[in-house]
C-alpha cells in the first residue's frame, strides 16, 4: 500500500513539475512572408479583401480538397469573414480593421480539442516606384500570423517536431506565390473591338508636345509626363475639363520609329496662353473616322492599331492624310487598378 502511496505521489511531483514547465514556456509566436508582385497595390488589395477570392489561390484548398465553405453576407471590407469545414479541423476568419490599399487585419480562430485557438492574422501592401527588374510599379505584399498559445497548446507543440511557425510558413509562400500568378491571370485579359465608321464630335482641347520613340514603353513615359503638367495647369487656370485624356499623333515616322505626339485634355472653349507656356490650346474638326476599343492593357495599344489598319484597308476606306489619328484613355488607371478593364479608344480619321 505504502509503495501505491509513494507512486501516486511521485507521480503528482511529475505533473506539477511538467505543468510548471509548461507554464513557463514562451507561447507567442510570429511568422511573416514577403512576395513583391508586379501588381498595382489597391489590385492586390481587393482581391485579398474579399474572402470569396481566396478559393482561387488560397493554399489550404490542395491539402483539403474536401473543404466546406460557408459565407455570410457582407464577405469584404471590415467585419466581412467565412467559415470552413475539413475531416481533420474547422476554423472562421473575420476581418477586424482595413486601410483601403493599405493593409487589412484579420483574426483566425480554430476549433481544437484544446479550445478555440485564436491567431491575428495582417497583410501589408507596399506600392513600389521599381520592380527589380526595372519595370515600373509593382507591390510588395506581406502576409503575417501571429498569437499566444495556452497552455494546453504548449503542452501538445512539446509532442510535435515543427513549430507553429514552422508549419504555417510554407503556407504562406505558396498563398502568395498563388495570389501572384491569379492577379497576374486577371491583368492578361483583354479585347479589341473594331466599332465600324462614326462620326466624332472633335472641339477643342489643352495639350504638350514632344517627341518619342515609337514604342509603348516610350510613349507611356512621355504621357505620363505631360498629362499631368497639362491637367494642373487647367486647374491652376480654372480651365474646365470636358473629356478624358487624349494623345494626338501628329507625325508617324516608321522608317526611323519615331513620332510627335500631343498630349491633353478636352477642353469647352478656345484658350489664348501666354507666349512663354509650354501648355497649348489645340482643336480637332468634327471628322469621320473609324472607332477600334481597346479594353485591356496599353501594352496591346500597338494590336489596336494593326486591326483598325486592316479594317480600313479591307474595307477600302482611304486615311485622312489631313488629319492625325488620336486615342482617347477613357478609364483613369487610379480608380481602376486592373488593367484588364481599361478602356482605349484609337480613331482614324478616313476620307
Amino acid at each position: 500500500m505504502k509503495i501505491l502511496k509513494y507512486f501516486f505521489f511521485l507521480l503528482l511531483i511529475v505533473i506539477i513539475g511538467f505543468s510548471i514547465y509548461v507554464a513557463t514556456l514562451d507561447g507567442s509566436y510570429q511568422v511573416e512572408e514577403t512576395a513583391v508582385i508586379d501588381a498595382p497595390a489597391q489590385m492586390l488589395f481587393d482581391e485579398v479583401n474579399d474572402y470569396k477570392n481566396w478559393e482561387e489561390w488560397g493554399p489550404w484548398a490542395a491539402k483539403h480538397p474536401n473543404m466546406i465553405l460557408e459565407y455570410p453576407e457582407k464577405t469584404s471590407g471590415e467585419g466581412a469573414g467565412y467559415s470552413w469545414e475539413t475531416d481533420k479541423m474547422n476554423g472562421s476568419i473575420k476581418t477586424t480593421a482595413v486601410l483601403p490599399g493599405k493593409s487589412i487585419e484579420q483574426e483566425m480562430v480554430f476549433d481544437t480539442p484544446f479550445g478555440p485557438s485564436k491567431s491575428k492574422v495582417y497583410w501589408k501592401f507596399e506600392a513600389l516606384e521599381n520592380l527589380p527588374n526595372d519595370k515600373t510599379g509593382g507591390t510588395k505584399v506581406t502576409w503575417g500570423m501571429k498569437g499566444e498559445q495556452n497552455f494546453w497548446e504548449k503542452a501538445y507543440q512539446l509532442t510535435q517536431d515543427k513549430t507553429p511557425a514552422e508549419m504555417v510558413r510554407p503556407m504562406l509562400k505558396t498563398g502568395l506565390k498563388n495570389l501572384a500568378e491569379t492577379v497576374k491571370k486577371a491583368m492578361e485579359v483583354y479585347e479589341i473591338s473594331v466599332n465600324g465608321v462614326t462620326q466624332h464630335s472633335g472641339g477643342f482641347y489643352m495639350y504638350m508636345t514632344t517627341a518619342s520613340k515609337n514604342s509603348g514603353k516610350a510613349l507611356g513615359a512621355k504621357m505620363a509626363k505631360m498629362l499631368p503638367q497639362v491637367f494642373l495647369y487647367m486647374q491652376q487656370n480654372n480651365i474646365a475639363m470636358t473629356g478624358a485624356p487624349m494623345t494626338v499623333y501628329n507625325n508617324i515616322d516608321e522608317q526611323n520609329g519615331t513620332v510627335i505626339i500631343s498630349s491633353g485634355i478636352p477642353t469647352s472653349s478656345r484658350v489664348i496662353t501666354p507666349a512663354e507656356s509650354e501648355v497649348l490650346c489645340g482643336f480637332l474638326p468634327s471628322q469621320k473616322v473609324v472607332k477600334i476599343t481597346l479594353k485591356g492593357n496599353y501594352d496591346h495599344l500597338s494590336e489596336a492599331w494593326a486591326a483598325g489598319k486592316k479594317f480600313i484597308s479591307e474595307s477600302r476606306y482611304e486615311l485622312n492624310k489631313n488629319a492625325n489619328p488620336f486615342e482617347v484613355y477613357v478609364t483613369d488607371p487610379k480608380e481602376v487598378p486592373n488593367p484588364a478593364e481599361w478602356i482605349t479608344e484609337v480613331y482614324f480619321p478616313i476620307k
